[in-house]
């Protein structure tokens, strides 16, 4: 039906702990902080944010918190059987959650319109979407 939400489901590697995202998320985009790199093992996370009241967690998670590069929390969720990430919160951005872009296994998935912490980037990465904003 028409008019129907958007409804965006992500789940770890082995498919035990899952999200189900409503609607379009608010904020799409990639950090290049060396906190994120070390989370995800790669040159940069991706993810995408939604209101905490639009995305349903399901699974027994395992919940780690700590301080980043800013100096304020986030709270991490992961799978404890595959290690695979499923959500976090910072504090920077209260009453969102936000789902790691690959855990949805979308390559439609829409592009990120915030590229942040741009001063700790490899040289050879460059985010081309259109739109982006840029930030330190």
């Amino acid at each position: 039906m028409s008019g129907d939400p958007v409804i965006r489901v992500a789940s770890c590697r082995c498919g035990r702990l899952g999200a189900t995202c409503v609607g379009e998320p608010v904020r799409v985009s990639v950090c290049h902080c060396l906190e994120c790199k070390r989370r995800t093992g790669s040159a940069f996370s991706a993810q995408a944010r939604w209101p905490a009241e639009q995305v349903t967690l399901t699974g027994d998670a395992t919940e780690w918190t700590t301080t980043g590069e800013s100096g304020t929390w986030g709270r991490f969720r992961f799978c404890p059987t595959c290690g695979g990430p499923i959500s976090f919160e910072i504090e920077a951005l209260p009453g969102m959650v936000a789902i790691p872009m690959g855990a949805f296994a979308d390559p439609t998935f829409p592009a990120p319109n915030f590229s942040v912490y741009e001063g700790s980037k490899h040289p050879w990465v460059e985010i081309t979407a259109e739109g982006v904003d840029h930030w330190g």
